[in-house]
Parts: C-alpha cells; structure tokens; sequence
C-alpha cells in the first residue's frame, strides 16, 4: 500500500466516503451540516482537524457493549500497511474519574500527541462517563417538569 500525505487523502474523501452524514437545515441561513461516525473522529464533524481517515495521527473514546469506554489511538504512520498494528484500544475501566481524565492526557497530550484535541476528548470522556452511569443505573434520572407549576 502506498502512503500518501494526509492533505490529499481529505482532498479525496472530504466530499464523498461511507461515513458522511449530511444533515441540511431548514432555513438558508441554518444551511447544511457533515457529519461523520468514523472511527477516530472525536467530535463526529467532517473536518480536516477530526478526521480519523485523512490524519495519521487520531484517537477517540468510545463506549463498550458491557457500558465501559475505551481510548481507541491511530498509532505511527510507520505501520499503515500492517491494519493489526497500526491502531491501539486502551481499556478506560477505572473508577475514579480524574484517574481516567489523567489517563488520557497522559496518553494524548502528555506525549505531544494531538495536544491541539486535548480538551474535546475530556469533554467527550464526560458525557461517556455520564452515559455509562446511567446505562449501569448508578445515576438516576429525573422525570421531565409538565406544567408551568406554582408561582
């Protein structure tokens, strides 16, 4: 496989791949929004910066099917031909909150790996964490406020 400069895979892709979700809005001045659910995309936008496909550097944080998350990291370009090497999942299964949130600026940011997406993978780390306590049923929810209520 040959390698090619993460510029012109975007220039390829950016309008066209499997994991474009394009949603247009209703009004000309909403206009039209790209989604993308690839793999290594930590906001979900079809953006260069986000790209999990066009950067050779990415990572994301997902949840598991047995409610836990994991740090998923698009390891060194000097892999890209070998599919089982060239990515790491790390098991995000610890109990304290800021021990995780060390964890993945240890892992990310701490060795200057994209520190420029350091503060979207926390804030997707939170609403994973918040997610995961209320599938375990550790948080509970509340109901929704029907009415106006007393004044």
């Amino acid at each position: 496989m040959v390698q090619i400069a993460d510029s012109l895979t975007w220039e390829l892709i950016k309008h066209n791949n499997c994991f474009l979700k394009k949603k247009s809005g209703k009004t000309k001045r909403t206009g039209t929004i790209s989604f993308s659910s690839e793999k290594g995309n930590i906001k979900s936008l079809s953006q260069f910066k986000f790209s999990g496909i066009a950067n050779s550097k990415a990572f994301d944080i997902s949840c598991t099917d047995d409610n836990k998350a994991q740090l998923f990291i698009k390891t060194a370009s000097k892999c890209g031909t070998q599919p089982k090497k060239s990515s790491a999942t790390i098991p995000l299964n610890k109990s304290d909150f800021r021990k995780v949130e060390a964890t993945i600026k240890n892992t990310t940011s701490g060795v200057f790996y994209r520190r420029d997406l350091e503060s979207a993978a926390l804030a997707k780390w939170t609403k994973v964490y918040q997610g995961n306590k209320k599938a375990n049923g550790t948080k509970k929810t509340r109901p929704c406020k029907k009415g106006r209520g007393t004044l």
